[in-house]
């Protein structure tokens, strides 16, 4: 498993604790310094079952500054891969399956 983690982010830090309570063995991914490729987002996306809107923090600041089309599913992922802030979190990956934690118990649904 992975973990897409932001450790600034509460609710990631509420998922990673969640993970450790259960004894999960796990990999931790702080993706804004080791940001996925456009390629590793779709096969996300794919396991999350989402658009690249739906991953989208809305909410963040540099969102406006870069005037995207938000139908534009490549142009988003595009976006999420240079800047990685646009990507909610936090995500665990297990296999083929991806789970968004929000709210952090969310990643009990693929343990």
């Amino acid at each position: 498993m992975q973990l897409f983690h932001n450790p600034k982010c509460s609710k990631s830090r509420a998922a990673l604790a969640l993970l450790e309570a259960r004894a999960q063995t796990f990999e931790i991914r702080e993706y804004l310094q080791n940001p996925p490729t456009v390629d590793e987002l779709k096969h996300l996306l794919q396991k999350l079952n989402l658009t690249a809107k739906e991953l989208l923090r809305s909410k963040e600041s540099i969102l406006t500054d870069l005037d995207l089309d938000l139908e534009n599913e490549e142009q988003l992922i595009a976006a999420m891969a240079e800047y990685p802030q646009l990507i909610e979190r936090p995500i665990l990956v297990s296999g083929d399956k991806a789970v968004i934690g929000r709210p952090p118990e969310n990643i009990l649904k693929i343990l």
